[in-house]
């Protein structure tokens, strides 16, 4: 959980290094302290050593360790991070990928490419931030 007066911290997950700047850029204009991981591997390393995260941004596909796979791990853990929040971004936008996510435990899921204004809502919704 974040300290009061505190700018939420929010690790991306994504393989893509165009996306995780993408992402970056937005989140931080809009006041959120961002970290990045290449992949779920990664992601739940850090999860585990770092300060405690807000949020965690998590694509679905990516090498190593896939989004849901990576998402199924964290709920699993009956540690601090089993509730982050997760919002997972995908180019796939079928029903099936939506309901796939959600029966993994994301919090919300928005589908490619991702426009800063909508990242910037979800990320704020799901922390609680008011900037």
């Amino acid at each position: 959980m974040r300290r009061t007066g505190t700018k939420p911290r929010i690790l991306v997950t994504e393989d893509a290094a165009l996306v995780r700047l993408y992402y970056r850029q937005a989140l931080t204009t809009a006041g959120f302290a961002v970290e990045e991981a290449l992949n779920g591997v990664e992601a739940l390393e850090r999860l585990a050593v770092s300060e405690p995260f807000d949020l965690l941004i998590l694509d679905i596909n990516m090498p190593k360790m896939d989004g849901l796979t990576c998402l199924r791990a964290l709920r699993s853990d009956p540690g601090p991070t089993a509730s982050l929040p997760v919002l997972m971004t995908s180019s796939e936008a079928g029903p099936e990928d939506v309901e796939a996510a959600r029966a993994a435990g994301a919090n919300y899921y928005l589908v490619k490419p991702v426009s800063p204004e909508e990242l910037c809502r979800c990320a704020a919704a799901l922390t609680g931030w008011r900037s």
